[in-house]
């Protein structure tokens, strides 16, 4: 879209074009312009009948002969005090006059020019500010106007699995449809309502059920649109949209992203034009009475950063967790989104739940959509179970890579690399059961991958993330033992690894030297990062003390995955050649590998 100032440009530029041109024509002279000397020339040679000598101008007009030849209508020359002109008409005899017209500039023609210059100037801005101010007004109420949706068909029945969060909601339905319940026991209901989530987990769909259970108007609009460059417009927006809304009370306000606005107040990325939105923000909330009838919701992924006054009661006095489903609602998630889907009789959603821990429900209905997109590539009238598990690896890793192949080396580098993750991760008690194993290239970097089968965990204990690194080190030990070396592709095992152990020993506490303490060790936007050194709250000593605990421990199981390895050196080499040969290999095809080998851990 053309910015304001741009389109105030565009309107005025044919005006000022059509004044010019005015100007141009009124000022420009007629016939051609010559010197005197060309002038007299054509009085020599009988091209002139007849010449008007002004004070600033001489005009002689052509004659018939001359004008046949392309001569112009009129030539125009300068006058000069040349005392032979008249003598020559006479000689040539040219009929010759005075122009009293033409008598030089009179004393107030410069200041009648300056004075029209000034009015054309004053009528422009006149004209530059009347757009000005009313593409300012509609800039103010664009945001609303655009996000109101009076007829919301969204109702709870189209969100699953966030029960819990829907059930903290259906409170605000009930103010909203009897207001007069609450009132009669002298009850408040929240003025305001803050979703807190990762992306994708339903929080702006949440709130559009909600106005449509209550079926009261749902006005949204989006936290960046109260940030502008223009002086003004985002606190203008603010008080448009409380203004809009108090006008269709009862109704529901809600913000997506409230941090681009609600960001706290100072620090090094303070910017006046926000805080002066955040400010008529504030306002404009505590302006109004929970009995108006208005609520208002806004949604973030980051609440740690919002400002402490967004959050105080009186303005968001409630906060609803809107998190990742577990089992049972990724299942109820997919009935829903199921229904666009023509699904086949065989595919099995419980395995697809199963299958997708920490998926989002945005995650999950964009699963389906590969898997529809799937079939319809290969031509079928339904999803099959086999489009629903190659939608999973895709959403995960990627589409496979079909440009530059793996050279044979390579393929077996990843072969072996990938069993030792999948090997180390079956002889682990607490590790979680490896679902795939493949070396098919993805298009996301990953060159292969061994897809394990997390629970639903809300707490881990030492024993599983000490495990959880001895399977993140067990594809690097792999390759040590098979080839006497190590390659490039355990650069990502080693960042999460590393990670893992930073977090174990500096914000868990699991290290026997530095004891029960939490460190920030600089994770993304913490105060160390921001600072732009390492440990934020710890000295040099401590520091060093961290680095060598995060080396012993990264170390150590290092160790433990290659003993587990050398043990297990044939049902290593059996694993690998079998990828080498199918590509892919079930968890089936793993413990089939492994039994033949002696006993497993299923």
């Amino acid at each position: 879209m053309m910015p304001p100032s741009t389109r105030r440009r565009a309107r005025s530029r044919p005006i000022i074009c059509a004044v010019l041109a005015v100007l141009a024509t009124a000022c420009a002279p007629k016939g051609a312009s010559i010197p005197y000397s060309e002038l007299k020339h054509h009085i020599t040679q009988g091209d002139v009948t007849s010449v008007v000598i002004g004070a600033q101008h001489i005009v002689a007009t052509p004659t018939d002969d001359a004008l046949a030849r392309g001569a112009p209508a009129e030539w125009r020359s300068p006058a000069l005090a040349d005392p032979e002109l008249i003598p020559l008409l006479e000689r040539e005899k040219v009929v010759y006059d005075g122009d009293p017209h033409d008598a030089g500039p009179h004393p107030l023609q410069g200041l009648i020019i300056l004075a029209a210059v000034f009015g054309l100037a004053g009528l422009l801005i006149l004209f530059q500010r009347r757009h000005g101010m009313t593409s300012t007004a509609r800039l103010g109420g664009a945001g609303v106007k655009a996000a109101e949706n009076r007829t919301s068909d969204v109702r709870y029945s189209d969100v699953a699995g966030i029960d819990e969060a829907r059930e903290e909601l259906e409170e605000v339905v009930g103010f909203l449809r009897d207001p007069e319940k609450f009132a009669r026991v002298g009850a408040r209901a929240p003025k305001g309502v803050l979703l807190v989530g990762p992306p994708g987990t339903g929080k702006t769909l949440l709130a559009r059920a909600t106005a449509g259970e209550a079926g009261v108007p749902f006005y949204s609009v989006s936290g960046s649109a109260f940030v502008e460059m223009f002086v003004g417009v985002g606190a203008r927006r603010v008080r448009e949209l409380f203004k809009t809304a108090r006008a269709h009370a009862p109704c529901i306000v809600f913000v997506d992203e409230i941090d681009a606005v609600g960001k706290g107040r100072g620090g090094p990325s303070a910017n006046d034009e926000r805080e002066h939105t955040l400010n008529q923000l504030l306002v404009e909330m505590d302006g109004f009475d929970s009995s108006d009838g208005i609520v208002v919701m806004a949604a973030t992924n980051r609440p740690e950063i919002l400002d402490k006054a967004l959050l105080r009661p009186g303005r968001f006095d409630r906060r609803v967790a809107v998190a990742n489903p577990d089992r049972e609602g990724r299942r109820a998630i997919l009935d829903v989104h199921v229904r666009r889907v023509n699904l086949s009789p065989q595919a099995d959603l419980d395995v697809v739940a199963r299958n997708t821990p920490g998926f989002a429900g945005a995650d999950l209905a964009n699963l389906l959509n590969e898997a529809a997109l799937l079939a319809a590539r290969e031509g079928c009238d339904r999803v099959e179970a086999g489009h629903l598990d190659a939608a999973i690896d895709r959403v995960l890793a990627g589409p496979q890579r079909k440009g530059r192949p793996l050279s044979p080396k390579e393929r077996e580098i990843v072969a072996v690399h990938e069993a030792g993750h999948a090997l180390v991760a079956e002889r682990c008690a607490t590790a979680e059961r490896v679902r795939k194993i493949s070396i098919v290239p993805r298009t996301a970097g990953a060159l292969g991958f061994t897809q394990q089968l997390p629970d639903d965990r809300t707490l881990l204990q030492k024993d599983e993330l000490v495990d959880r690194l001895r399977v993140l080190l067990g594809g690097r030990a792999a390759e040590e033992i098979i080839f006497g070396q190590v390659s490039t592709g355990a650069s990502n095992d080693l960042e999460r690894a590393t990670e893992l152990a930073r977090r174990m020993v500096c914000e868990f506490g699991m290290s026997g030297v530095l004891g029960p303490v939490r460190l920030d060790a600089g994770g993304a936007g913490s105060v160390a990062q921001v600072l732009g050194s390492g440990i934020s709250n710890a000295s040099d000593a401590t520091s060093a003390d961290i680095d060598r605990e995060m080396r012993v421990l990264l170390q150590d199981q290092a160790s433990a995955a290659r003993s587990i390895l050398e043990g297990e050196r044939e049902a290593l080499n059996r694993i690998s050649a079998a990828l080498l040969e199918h590509e892919s290999l079930e968890r089936e095809d793993l413990l089939f590998l492994l039994r033949r080998h002696g006993d497993c851990m299923n």
